[in-house]
């Protein structure tokens, strides 16, 4: 690890892919920045995280932080009939945590001395030996390196690839929690220890428990859940999409925003087509919130001094668990290849370059099929093992 002991690097977005790369770039010896837009801490976030091995990674290499601390885990994936029977069960152990558990860890290794909150970056630019990027608020800051981390979003996608824009998938996703203790015993018993899918002609679900914002055990323990829903682009969207404050989301409608009928109606649907238990997840959702799923991928992830990464080079449905992983091992990639370059900064973006763009192209490929498979085809069969999460591949 030489030759970067003077050198710079700024990170826009400072979520779980841009701390990840915040740390692995601070390790190699860069003084590193991290802007993040948002003007206060990324916190209360309840979304689930599926752990693969790249996500977790600097916690099992580098981090003091146990890594136990930080998650749930499943010994089973089942899928349910309508009237509650087994249509499938197996045994496979998966772990989850919450997006906010992660995030704060990542951030207390970080520390918060160089990580800049409310700061919107709008742009950037470079010459041979430093890139600049640009700040709404009027600010810049250059340095030797720049890495654009800023999610589905990115300000920076179009400067790398102007056709990379979103495609709407066909279908949003119902996301939200509820706390495992106020769910009934017969919820419980029927949901523990195992990841659950419901499938019902053009939509699925699944469900599965993280962490609460307090902390691991029964207690404080949330079961999270994804619900994929047919929704055809046009006026019905557009409508759907308009928030109680009267604003249009374009990729989701936060907790408390969604209009008061579309809830209604979601939590009606859920009782006439799931299994008791996994109706009674959904319907008890104080708070649903919908997520519009799109795909879209740059056909460039390196220019200069200044890469893409994570959902700002690819996004994708979420359907193979992958999102994290993939913006985590586009990180561990680009540390290496700067490892390796030895100081000379675009050589290794040169370098690193290929390996993660083919990877985001078979990533996109699979998660699309397997939407495609569970929304509009119907073959989406319970235990198939193709239908596995994994960023290589089915259980990979």
């Amino acid at each position: 690890m030489t030759g970067y002991s003077n050198a710079s690097a700024v990170v826009v977005g400072g979520s779980i892919g841009g701390l990840t790369t915040a740390l692995l770039l601070r390790d190699l010896g860069f003084t590193v920045d991290v802007y993040e837009r948002t003007p206060t801490a990324l916190d209360g976030r309840g979304s689930g995280i599926v752990l693969q091995p790249d996500t977790v990674r600097w916690f099992t290499e580098r981090s003091t932080q146990n890594l136990a601390d930080l998650h749930t885990a499943t010994s089973y994936i089942q899928y349910l009939q309508r009237d509650g029977g087994i249509a499938h069960r197996e045994r496979a152990a998966w772990t989850y945590t919450s997006w906010g558990t992660f995030y704060r860890a990542l951030l207390a290794d970080f520390g918060t001395e160089h990580y800049h909150y409310g700061e919107y970056a709008s742009g950037f630019g470079q010459d041979g030996e430093r890139a600049t990027v640009r700040f709404v608020s009027g600010a810049t800051a250059t340095a030797d390196l720049v890495v654009f981390a800023d999610g589905i979003t990115s300000t920076a996608r179009e400067r790398f690839d102007p056709e990379a824009t979103l495609k709407y998938s066909g279908y949003i996703g119902w996301r939200g929690t509820v706390p495992w203790s106020t769910l009934s015993a017969y919820a419980r018993e029927t949901l523990d220890d195992a990841i659950t899918y419901g499938v019902v002609p053009n939509s699925h679900i699944t469900m599965y428990p993280i962490p609460g914002e307090d902390g691991l055990d029964v207690g404080h323990r949330l079961m999270n859940y994804v619900w994929y829903r047919n929704v055809e682009a046009g006026p019905d969207l557009t409508e759907m999409l308009i928030d109680k404050r009267g604003f249009h989301g374009a990729v989701s409608v936060h907790p408390g925003q969604v209009q008061d009928r579309y809830v209604c109606e979601m939590r009606s649907a859920a009782t006439e087509l799931f299994a008791p238990a996994v109706a009674e997840v959904v319907v008890a959702t104080e708070t649903p919130y919908l997520q519009v799923l799109s795909d879209v991928r740059s056909r460039r992830m390196a220019q200069g001094r200044v890469a893409l990464i994570g959902d700002a080079a690819c996004a994708s449905r979420p359907h193979a668990a992958a999102g994290t992983a993939k913006a985590a091992a586009d990180a561990w990639a680009l540390a290496a290849a700067l490892d390796d370059a030895a100081g000379d900064i675009p050589s290794a973006l040169t370098t690193w370059e290929p390996a993660q763009l083919q990877l985001s192209d078979s990533l996109l490929r699979r998660v699309v099929d397997m939407g495609e498979r569970s929304q509009f085809h119907n073959t989406w069969v319970p235990g198939d093992p193709d239908l596995r999460f994994g960023l290589y591949g089915p259980g990979r």
